[in-house]
């Protein structure tokens, strides 16, 4: 059975789905009708790989770090090697 919900649906009951999705279920989100992603949990130990962290950056900062503030410092750093 193919559990569909609705874009908005999902936008606003996102920590509902999570939920839902860390249980096994999966989704698929439609706009106007028509379906656009699929919504699923990640298999880390199948065929997806394994995930690993790189960089937690609530580490850094309790609230994480801005976009701009991390690629800033990747252009730093890439600026650096050359």
């Amino acid at each position: 059975m193919i559990n569909i919900i609705g874009l908005k649906d999902l936008r606003e009951n996102t920590e509902q789905y999570i939920s839902r999705v860390k249980r096994g279920k999966s989704f698929v989100v439609v706009r106007r009708s028509k379906p656009i992603f699929r919504v699923s949990p990640v298999d880390e130990w199948g065929d997806e790989g394994m995930w690993e962290t790189v960089v937690d950056f609530t580490k850094i900062n309790k609230g994480g770090v801005s976009t701009a503030d991390a690629i800033a410092s990747l252009k730093r750093l890439n600026a650096q090697d050359r």
